[in-house]
């Protein structure tokens, strides 16, 4: 199997670790060891004395314990923990598909939602968000991308880049129309739990139907991404021991100490994710008032859920201005040319403490260009 470049994180090597002012990350605001150890007595002891042998291939049987808490049906047999939800992505697709198959993935998209399948050789389709619709998608639309041979449809939920988030009533009509049809989801929830109102988030994939692949990771809601931890929950039997039977020849066994904060930072899920919401609704209400400023310059469709949202630029081409905001003020923002977007969007990323600094670099350099 051949990949191409892969785009997004190719453009953040360029940069991330060398700007000044980082606009367009999607993850939370992280923390260190010791703030993840201090929200447990004892654990800073514990951790001095945890074990570094290699640990059980299928992750620690207490951290999948609690991973399995973040679901109503599913038990801990039935959760495989990776190395990040990367990982977790290519060993779906190794196993469950084959050459010819045909795969409709939610786009615009994490490239490897899509790239990692036609590397194997499927066929695969792309159902468009809609930016008119609020970046909805359309289900009749989905009925006619269906085909014979539809092997598994991929859906972000929410969604990256552009934060949307699907009402309740039609994610159940999906999961039912795949359902009728023997057809595989594999749901991309690594922002599950970042939704501004507790009362839309969705119910997990696996929960609702039993050939769903639920995706989970610490990196994004938790803002925990050094951790490297990630997971699937299904149901699936069988999609879980082929995707176990696979990670041999991957990473065989994760990080012990990864394991071991990821285990303490779940049992306190609901303190990081109301930290990083806070963080997320402060921001978005400084985005909001950004956005009106420079309404000639961007138009801002407002996120749903989660840290990231995907405005339209006005001014020329995104790409070129992406590479001269970072390259004359030091602010990162991403091109949406990364997700293979032909509508001149960036993705900004709103989930970090010092968005007012990035937006006020950024409004000067804005208000200097047009000067």
């Amino acid at each position: 199997m051949r990949l191409p470049p892969f785009k997004l994180e190719r453009y953040f090597a360029r940069y991330e670790f060398d700007v000044e002012h980082l606009l367009c990350c999607s993850d939370c605001e992280s923390m260190s060891v010791g703030d993840v150890l201090d929200l447990e007595p004892g654990a800073e002891e514990r951790f001095s004395r945890h074990w570094l042998g290699y640990t059980e291939s299928l992750g620690s049987p207490s951290l999948r314990e609690e991973i399995s808490r973040l679901y109503n049906d599913i038990s801990p047999a039935e959760i495989l923990v990776h190395s990040g939800a990367e990982e977790a992505i290519f060993l779906f697709m190794q196993a469950l598909l084959e050459p010819g198959d045909h795969v409709v993935v939610h786009w615009p998209c994490y490239q490897s939602l899509a790239e990692v399948a036609s590397g194997i050789g499927c066929r695969v389709t792309r159902w468009k968000a809609r930016e008119d619709r609020g970046w909805a998608l359309d289900l009749d639309e989905l009925l006619d991308l269906i085909r014979p041979g539809t092997k598994a449809v991929v859906v972000n939920l929410p969604h990256n880049p552009t934060g949307h988030l699907m009402d309740r009533e039609h994610f159940l009509e999906m999961t039912d129309l795949l359902r009728a049809r023997g057809i595989i989801l594999f749901s991309d929830e690594v922002y599950r739990e970042s939704e501004y109102h507790p009362e839309d988030r969705l119910p997990a994939a696996c929960d609702v139907y039993e050939n769903a692949v639920s995706l989970g990771v610490m990196s994004k809601s938790y803002g925990l991404a050094g951790l490297r931890i990630g997971w699937i929950a299904t149901r699936s039997v069988s999609v879980l021991n082929r995707m176990a039977a696979l990670k041999d020849y991957t990473t065989i066994c994760n990080s012990a100490p990864s394991e071991f904060l990821a285990e303490i930072a779940l049992r306190h899920r609901e303190e990081l994710t109301r930290r990083s919401v806070g963080i997320i609704t402060e921001n978005l209400s400084l985005l909001d008032v950004f956005f009106e400023q420079h309404d000639d310059v961007f138009a801002w469709q407002r996120p749903t859920a989660g840290p990231i949202g995907f405005p339209r630029f006005l001014k020329g081409d995104s790409e070129a201005f992406c590479d001269q905001l970072v390259r004359e003020a030091g602010v990162l923002l991403l091109p949406g040319t990364v997700f293979d977007d032909d509508g001149n969007h960036v993705r900004i990323g709103f989930g970090r403490k010092d968005m007012d600094a990035g937006l006020a670099r950024l409004a000067s350099f804005l208000t200097n260009a047009s000067a």
